[in-house]
This record gives structure tokens, sequence and C-alpha cells, in this order.
């Protein structure tokens, strides 16, 4: 058992990285949430959620800095720091993919939304919400087995990203003749396949914060 881990016995419980976390979480919910609703409406409509998109990117990035502001100024904290700011960090990497994905849609115009896209955004969405499953169990590690299966659907969802990224290359080359039109969508894609990957390294800091307290 750490110091830091010892401390925690000693002390009330956490009221300022907890909050921080589930902010976090939710805030990353709400962005995945928009941008799959941003692609399945029609071009005209897509910007006002471009722009709430950026403000909660923003905003993600925020709460990561007053994590680690809290980091510097507290010696105790609710589990091992490198732990803290893993966690903090990989949440915040995932929003800014999602956020590129979607100003790369705005930057190149990406008018025609695809099958793809589509599912791309659905399966971001769906690993951010079992994300905050597992980021509000945090607070008292009395159900390790939802983290780790919040975690292990994660992972699923990151298999399914491949496949569909995969899959959608296939078609771009096959049925696309317009390099640009391949570089622009072979680029969203990618972004948001990297999106779901970020997931899966939130997932990979969260079932090793759930082993050590186990």
């Amino acid at each position: 058992m750490s110091i830091n881990s010892i401390f925690q016995f000693l002390v009330p419980k956490d009221k300022k990285f907890f909050p921080l976390f589930e902010e976090a979480s939710s805030n990353l919910i709400e962005l995945a949430a928009i941008l799959h609703e941003a692609v399945n409406l029609p071009v005209k409509e897509r910007e006002v959620l471009f722009q709430k998109i950026d403000k909660l990117e923003q905003k993600g990035e925020q709460i990561t800095r007053q994590t680690n502001l809290e980091l510097s100024r507290n010696f105790i904290t609710p589990f091992d720091r490198e732990d803290i700011h893993s966690l903090i960090t990989s949440i915040d990497n995932v929003a800014d993919n999602l956020q590129g994905a979607a100003s790369r849609m705005r930057l190149y115009h990406i008018d025609k939304i695809t099958k793809s896209i589509r599912k791309l955004t659905e399966i971001n969405l769906e690993a951010c919400q079992n994300i905050d499953v597992a980021v509000k169990e945090l607070r008292n590690f009395k159900n390790i087995k939802n983290i780790t299966a919040a975690c292990a659907k994660i992972n699923k969802l990151e298999n399914k990203s491949d496949t569909v990224y995969n899959k959608a290359i296939f078609e771009i080359f096959e049925n696309e003749t317009d390099a640009i039109t391949i570089i622009k969508y072979k680029e969203v894609l990618s972004v948001l396949e990297t999106a779901t990957d970020k997931c899966k390294s939130v997932a990979g800091v969260l079932e090793s914060i759930a082993v050590k307290h186990s």
C-alpha cells in the first residue's frame, strides 16, 4: 500500500477531484451527443451545433487545467497523482478528437454525411457514456465490477469502430474517384476512429485505478 493510500484513511472524503472528474465526463457526453446530433441534421443546421462543440471542448480544457492546478495545491489525493493526471488528460484527449472531427467537417465542407460517419459518432457517444458510468464509481470503489464492465464495453466499441472505419476507407477508395474528396473523408473518419481509440485509453486508466483499489 502506497503512502498516499494510507493517508486516504486519515483524511475527510475528497471534495475536489471527484467533482472535476464527473464534470469532465458529463461534458464529454454532451459534446459527443451534440456531434452525433449534428451529423444527423441538414448542413445548414450544423453550424450552431459545431459552435457548441467548440465551447464544450474549451470547457473540457478548463476542467483539465483546474484538475492539474488542484494537483499542485494538494499534497493528499484520493488516489495516485499519476493516475489523476492520466485520467483527466485522457478524457480531454477524447474531447479534442471529437471537436477535431467537427472542425474538419466544417473546414472541408463535408455536406454529405455518410453512414460510416454517423455510425462512428454513435459509437463514440456510447463509449463516452460508459466512461461516465465508470468515473462515477470512483467516489467509493464499492462497485469495482461496474468500472471493469464499463471498460470492457468501451474496448468492444473500439473494436467495432475499427471495423466500421476499415470498411468505410475501403468503400471510399472503391467508389470515389476524386482525390481531394477521398482525402477529406478519410481525414474525418480517421479523427473519429482516433477518438474511440482515446476512449479505450481512458478505459485503460480506469482499469488500472480499479485494480489498485480492488
